[in-house]
């Protein structure tokens, strides 16, 4: 079976997923495409997906008999419409992060999911298909005994000066709120935010860097460092103090050189470059459970909870470094 998909948003990640499906992935064919701006439509189907049609908007998309499943990868505040639109229709969804811009939609969109009865919706949390992270959770489950801790940093080169200090939380380290609830199987109980002597490429609406204490359920307590103009590259740093041993997060493959009387390894500028094979893993994986009409990976329950911990986050940044608590709802039958 070939699993006809619709992208709606076709900027630069949705233009790359649509290349993945139509020319690295098997078992699926872009057969549709929408966007606010339609010339961008136009640019994919001309370039990538000669014999997908483009709608007008994704609501047209989602319902064209044509479509089996759809990828959201338009403008986060435009997510929660479509996957709601998507569950509606009963087809496969895979929505890039945020699935809901608010914690509120997130749990519309569960609930939504859980009244259809099925899983439908993936959220794009490529860090679980990363081949380092994969290989971590096996070793933090098999090796080192319990986690007792973890320190984390999540470090690019530069931002944009429109990148303000909530940023940080909802634009970056969403990644590691997934990803170390993920690792660890545990749900977060509580945040604090701390923040050392601002760096000299901050400005006045982004203080930078600022490090994150998360406390788990099980007592594992978590730091991650946000520094998003260290400068120096693009660099995801992840270990865990267990028990019994310490385990960390493998650094990319590079090359070591001796050159010019130095020993040394280059360092990833550029994010796409640190995870681009996760995300062929995780379409794969969207596309072979999208054949049997369902959803697999992280699901809307997951980008909820990130929601919500995201919300406590940034809550955290203006309390002078006193923790904010995180209170869960009981999880669904549905994603248990």
């Amino acid at each position: 079976m070939t699993v006809k998909i619709g992208v709606i948003g076709t900027g630069a990640i949705g233009r790359d997923h649509a290349r993945r499906i139509n020319e690295v992935l098997g078992g699926a064919k872009v057969v549709a495409l929408s966007d606010v701006n339609r010339a961008s439509s136009e640019a994919v189907k001309k370039d990538i997906a000669p014999d997908a049609a483009i709608f007008a908007t994704g609501e047209e998309l989602i319902a064209s008999a044509d479509v089996d499943a759809v990828l959201v990868t338009s403008w986060g505040a435009t997510h929660e419409q479509y996957v709601l639109a998507a569950i509606a229709a009963g087809k496969p969804c895979f929505c890039e992060k945020p699935l809901a811009t608010t914690a509120e939609g997130a749990k519309r969109i569960v609930d939504a999911e859980v009244a259809h009865g099925k899983r439908l919706v993936q959220v794009g949390f490529m860090r679980r298909y990363d081949a380092g992270y994969v290989a971590l959770k096996k070793t933090v489950d098999t090796m080192i005994g319990a986690p007792i801790m973890v320190h984390a940093a999540h470090r690019n080169p530069t931002v944009p000066k429109q990148y303000v200090t909530p940023m940080a939380i909802h634009d970056t380290m969403i990644h590691e709120i997934d990803v170390l609830r993920w690792l660890l199987d545990d749900d977060y109980v509580s945040a604090r935010v701390l923040f050392p002597r601002a760096a000299a490429r901050s400005h006045a609406k982004l203080r930078d860097p600022q490090i994150v204490i998360l406390e788990t359920a099980r007592g594992t307590i978590i730091d991650v460092e946000i520094f998003v103009n260290c400068h120096y590259g693009y660099d995801i740093q992840c270990q865990v103090v267990g028990e019994d041993g310490i385990a960390s997060l493998p650094e990319p493959m590079a090359i070591q050189t001796r050159l010019g009387a130095k020993l040394q390894n280059d360092i990833l500028t550029d994010w796409k470059d640190r995870f681009i094979a996760s995300y062929d893993v995780e379409l794969q994986d969207f596309i072979h459970a999208a054949a049997k009409g369902t959803a697999s990976g992280p699901n809307s329950w997951d980008g909820y909870v990130a929601a919500i911990t995201s919300d406590a986050c940034v809550a955290a940044q203006e309390t002078d470094g006193a923790a904010v608590a995180i209170r869960l709802p009981a999880r669904p039958a549905l994603y248990q």
